[in-house]
């Protein structure tokens, strides 16, 4: 008997479930040096995020922030694997982003999706755009980050069934 490859991969147009809810596991832990490795790539000098002493000073929290860039990109990549890997031809844009509570180093992110639209492309034959409601939460069930996504992906190849 031969064993079958099967590789992991995104789902294609057809595949995605309108008001479904991709649960994305593992949770990502978030740590200092995440923080501040994050921060200080993308040039962003903001002391709540690296100033140990100016942050625990500051009301109403008291403590560095984990940078809501760090949580909004982890939140969005932790759905690649299971939504968009392999069948994502664009990012198109993000809209609806929140971030009502913050979070801190050694709170653990976890990221559900729910599929809100999905249609054909007008001028992009063999390919759909589909809206993503990503919702971050913390190990308490908070919520820390919420975001609405549109992303243009491949249809199922000529043949191919779901």
């Amino acid at each position: 008997m031969t064993a079958r490859d099967i590789i992991q991969r995104g789902l294609y147009f057809e595949e995605f479930v309108l008001d479904a809810r991709y649960l994305h596991r593992p949770g990502r832990t978030a740590t200092e040096a995440d923080n501040v490795l994050f921060t200080t790539l993308t040039m962003n000098t903001q002391a709540l995020h690296l100033d140990a002493a100016f942050a625990d000073a500051q009301a109403p929290f008291g403590a560095r922030l984990i940078n809501s860039m760090w949580t909004l990109s982890t939140m969005v990549g932790a759905s690649v694997a299971q939504l968009t890997q392999g069948t994502l031809v664009a990012q198109l844009g993000f809209g609806d982003v929140t971030f009502p509570h913050p979070l801190f180093a050694g709170d653990t992110l976890y990221t559900e999706s729910v599929i809100t639209d999905r249609r054909l492309s007008a001028s992009r034959p063999g390919q759909g755009i589909v809206t993503i409601a990503h919702t971050g939460r913390n190990q308490d069930e908070t919520v820390v980050a919420t975001a609405t996504r549109s992303v243009l992906v491949h249809c199922l190849p000529d043949g191919a069934s779901r």
